[in-house]
């Protein structure tokens, strides 16, 4: 319920301030699991895809966001519960696995999953190498991966900055990408990384983001000195 709320109540609000632009709407299943592929440039991406597409869009958030303190922090921790988060723990193999499960789950009961296969917000504005665990995902749910691009949301809410600008936004969905003749095989390193990559060249084409073979999370970590502390702070983790 209340994300229905949260949904209704800054749509109008974002189509005011970023005049949005949603390409390609019509190529999200109506019905049944998905997982909707996106690149990611700014925070704000996991609130643009879900208030301007019409069905709910669920995504994997690490922990700490359903955990805070005070009431700045149980705030914040009702909002993302409301707003379709699911909790995932990070930082070892079982927890990888772990959000890998919660996310084959949410495909399984027909419901979209939002993910950023790159693993982290990309600090230059370059489309870097995806995780295979958006593939793998998708193979054991049995679903289609959709390939998504957001643009301009990095200049709305730009890293290391907390306060958003006021710039027009486009959210460009491809064609499906289906896999289910590769059913069985979400074991196959050979199979996920290269259909891995499949997915980001599709995104790569809706965005135009230049590609590299880099992990975007290492990318991140050495770019922190100048991207200062709110660069931190992170959504989701694609599990490789």
């Amino acid at each position: 319920m209340f994300y229905w709320l949260v949904k209704y109540t800054l749509r109008p609000l974002f189509l005011l301030l970023f005049r949005p632009r949603v390409v390609g709407a019509e190529r999200i299943p109506a019905r049944g699991g998905a997982l909707l592929a996106s690149n990611h440039l700014s925070m704000c991406d996991s609130l643009f895809l879900p208030v301007l597409t019409r069905r709910r869009v669920t995504f994997l958030a690490k922990s700490e966001y359903f955990t805070g303190r005070g009431i700045k922090g149980r705030a914040k921790a009702a909002f993302v519960r409301g707003t379709g988060l699911l909790p995932i723990e990070r930082g070892n193999s079982d927890a990888a696995a772990a959000a890998l499960a919660a996310g084959v789950r949410v495909l399984r009961t027909g419901r979209l999953l939002g993910v950023y296969p790159e693993g982290s917000r990309s600090p230059d504005g370059r489309l870097y190498r995806g995780k295979t665990g958006v593939v793998r995902m998708a193979l054991l749910a049995q679903v289609p991966v959709v390939p998504v691009a957001m643009v301009g949301t990095d200049k709305v809410l730009p890293i290391g900055e907390t306060v958003p600008r006021r710039t027009r936004v486009e959210i460009r969905i491809g064609e499906p990408l289906d896999f289910s003749v590769h059913a069985g095989r979400a074991d196959d390193p050979i199979v996920l990384r290269a259909l891995t990559d499949d997915v980001m060249l599709a995104i790569g084409r809706l965005s135009g983001q230049e590609r590299t073979a880099a992990d975007a999370a290492l990318a991140r970590r050495a770019a922190l000195p100048r991207l200062g502390r709110a660069a931190r702070t992170e959504v989701t983790q694609p599990v490789d």
